[in-house]
């Protein structure tokens, strides 16, 4: 598999790369993005060693670039000694299905296999980001895959979370920034989930983090923030619900709702260095 270069730039001691490869599981390019902190070099020059990698899942119209321009996740991350990886949300490019609505199709992928025309030849992110990118990140980069975090966006938290749930003991820690918890239960997933899976609500409940918590599925604890002023907060978002899954389950959840802050990346950097010291005191416990 042949791993291409786009772009390099130092940055806080580290490398922030871009890099793009022919997906077997999308039929497309993939683009996608690694931090490697100072320690990676340390690592190359001793001959040894592998770093704890946190996944970052973007969220509706995001590409990697909006995490990787905006986040401000690469101080924290050298300090830490993290690898933040950031892929894509949708396959894309000529010949590969769209809407004309932001919430569905490129940049939209919601993190699920389509089983629905015209999706299925391309859409195929559930695979991409729990199979493949692992596989192309682990051959490339020095990651160890023994200690994993997951975190995300929006539809990306969403991702973060149902990829966890179903993944379990792959993740030593898992957060989220303003995530969609039940898209069975609210208008992004009404649209997103038959869109691309058809009329079986048990294929929906296996991409909605809730329903997953309610059908036995576990993590040993959460973070979550949620601006107070997100204008998707109440009627997309819900955290309530997740919050009381989470109670029921006893699933340990921290749970902050921050006045004033809205679904924006000004809300996300405020926060990312506290969700990525959450992530590396887990990671490297």
């Amino acid at each position: 598999m042949t791993l291409e270069t786009v772009s390099t730039n130092r940055s806080h001691g580290g490398t922030q790369g871009v890099y793009r490869h022919a997906s077997a599981e999308t039929g497309t390019p993939m683009v996608f993005s690694v931090f490697l902190p100072p320690q990676a070099d340390q690592i190359k020059e001793g001959g040894g060693g592998k770093l704890p990698v946190v996944w970052y899942l973007s969220g509706l119209t995001c590409t990697h670039a909006n995490v990787t321009d905006k986040g401000e996740f690469r101080q924290a991350a050298a300090e830490l000694g993290l690898v933040i990886v950031c892929p894509d949300t949708s396959p894309r490019g000529e010949g590969v299905a769209d809407d004309a609505a932001w919430d569905m199709g490129q940049g939209a992928g919601f993190y699920v296999d389509a089983t629905q025309a015209p999706w299925t030849p391309h859409f195929r992110m559930w695979s991409y980001v729990t199979k493949e990118l692992p596989e192309v990140v682990a051959a490339n980069f020095p990651v160890d895959m023994d200690r994993q975090g997951i975190t995300g966006h929006s539809m990306g938290g969403h991702g973060a979370l149902t990829v966890a749930l179903r993944h379990p003991g792959r993740f030593k820690s898992v957060s989220a920034f303003a995530p969609i918890v039940a898209p069975t239960q609210v208008p992004w997933g009404h649209k997103a989930l038959p869109g691309y899976l058809g009329d079986d609500p048990a294929a929906w409940r296996r991409h909605d983090a809730v329903a997953l918590i309610e059908d036995g599925a576990r993590v040993a604890e959460l973070l979550v923030d949620q601006g107070k002023a997100d204008s998707f907060l109440e009627n997309q978002l819900r955290p309530e619900l997740l919050r009381q899954a989470c109670a029921d389950a006893g699933i340990p959840l921290t749970l902050r709702l921050q006045e004033g802050y809205d679904h924006s990346y000004f809300f996300i950097s405020t926060f990312m260095r506290d969700h990525l010291e959450w992530h590396a005191a887990r990671l490297k416990a």
